[in-house]
């Protein structure tokens, strides 16, 4: 069996029903979920809207390959209402990416793994950081709670509960 870790980020609608949702399908399609982080507020990455994101990671245990997994991520995306996958930072209903597979490093021209920003930005490493702060980076052999400490994204973000955000965060307070 397989640990991967993905991560789920929505800015439209209903965006804690997104991310629900997609967690359904994923336990569904994809596997069984062993963790599931809180769920953060967060600002946008890469592009500007008003529209702040939730964004979760969760652990599965698959049995699934990752092209399996990354076909079944686009099918679940689009049932829950995203329209094409584009090169370009936008609003989206939802947004599933494959963080880490095992300790396994590969890149294919529609996908890489480990996630090649995962290192850069907050929103991921956070969440990850919460459920597993001693997971070692395949490619830079240095646990998560050490790269959040070396990341630079400024951007803010605060755990969410139910329509208010606990408290925001401003890069490395974690």
């Amino acid at each position: 069996m397989n640990k991967v870790i993905l991560s789920l980020g929505s800015n439209l609608g209903d965006r804690l029903g997104n991310l629900s949702k997609a967690i359904d399908l994923i336990g569904q399609r994809i596997g069984n979920i062993l963790k599931k982080s809180s769920i953060y507020e967060t600002e946008p990455w890469g592009f500007n809207t008003p529209n702040l994101f939730l964004n979760q990671v969760i652990i599965i245990r698959t049995s699934q390959s990752p092209t399996n997994i990354l076909r079944e991520i686009k099918i679940i995306e689009k049932d829950i209402g995203r329209k094409k996958r584009t090169t370009e930072y936008t609003s989206r209903v939802v947004d599933i990416d494959i963080l880490l597979f095992n300790d396994l490093v590969l890149e294919e021209p529609d996908l890489i793994i480990p996630h090649p920003h995962l290192h850069k930005r907050n929103f991921v490493l956070v969440p990850l950081n919460e459920i597993s702060p001693e997971l070692i980076h395949p490619i830079y052999k240095i646990a998560i709670s050490q790269l959040i400490l070396n990341c630079l994204d400024k951007s803010h973000f605060g755990i969410y509960q139910k329509s208010k955000t606990i408290k925001f965060i401003k890069n490395h307070e974690v």
